[in-house]
């Protein structure tokens, strides 16, 4: 081999680009949904769906996702109000975007629950409640929208789907008077559950790449009482060893990368956006 040949470059320019791509993201009209829609946006995806149980909620996230100054001319955010709770509703949204596209390139199952309470006051009702939301609709979620997906994907440009799981489902969670034992099983099931996915659509050749995130502290709806009863986000920030919590960027860069032709090798993967907290001793 020459030395020419060992030095030889590709062009690397668009890596990262998600130009003309078509997204799904569930539980996408706030937090982490809404900020990875917007990554998508913003990294030149052509059509993102909003789907979340409130219709209000949806259209004013694709209000603000339409403002965005820097996406690409004629790209959209479009809402689809869906309570993804129940496959009926799945059924429904998966039929709402077919009539604006004819496949999808991303599904990101992002909709999900949490609930609090002391071991001994947990109803069966709170623990289905999360259980459902958060692991079942997820499989049918992306049962559902596997036509969609097959539609356009190849080898060399596989369709995604992501799962958002939590730092929950690896370690432990909250305990005490507050605690998520259901959250915790269900987010432990679900990163299980992308495996699984990820695993069986190799085995049956569909080109469709399945990874997960695990966030730890993001402030959120969901998570800000949990962090109040901790302390506050600053003493949160301070016990994290990159000395703060996620922000919106996180978030949006880990989904963009995985979604990208820069993760187009990464299949199965959990990856954990916690500033290394998940390797230190104690609890927040």
């Amino acid at each position: 081999m020459s030395a020419e040949a060992d030095v030889k470059l590709q062009d690397f320019s668009n890596i990262f680009s998600l130009e003309g791509k078509v997204a799904v993201v569930s539980g996408g009209s706030r937090g982490l949904g809404l900020h990875s829609a917007s990554g998508l946006l913003q990294a030149g995806c052509s059509k993102v769906f909003i789907t979340s149980r409130k219709a209000k909620a949806c259209e004013e996230a694709c209000a603000a996702l339409n403002a965005l100054p820097n996406k690409r001319p004629g790209a959209q955010a479009i809402s689809v109000p869906a309570d993804s709770s129940k496959i009926s509703e799945i059924d429904r949204l998966v039929a709402e975007v077919a009539k604006h596209t004819d496949h999808v390139d991303i599904l990101f199952a992002n909709a999900g629950a949490t609930w609090g309470e002391a071991f001994d006051k947990f109803t069966e009702s709170a623990f289905d409640k999360v259980m459902d939301l958060n692991v079942k609709s997820v499989f049918f979620t992306v049962q559902k929208f596997a036509p969609l997906l097959r539609k356009n994907a190849s080898t060399a440009d596989p369709a995604r789907v992501l799962v958002t799981g939590s730092v929950a489902g690896i370690n432990t969670a909250t305990l005490g008077k507050q605690a998520t034992f259901s959250y915790a099983a269900s987010k432990a099931a679900v990163l299980h559950l992308a495996r699984n996915l990820a695993m069986s659509f190799a085995t049956d050749g569909d080109r469709i790449l399945v990874n997960s995130v695990a966030p730890g502290f993001f402030p959120s709806k969901m998570s800000n009482g949990l962090l109040e009863m901790s302390g506050g986000a600053e003493s949160a920030a301070r016990a994290n060893p990159n000395g703060r919590l996620g922000n919106a960027e996180d978030v949006a860069a880990a989904v963009v990368f995985l979604c990208s032709r820069a993760g187009g090798h990464v299949n199965g993967h959990t990856l954990v956006l916690d500033g290394g907290k998940i390797y230190m001793n104690g609890k927040l």
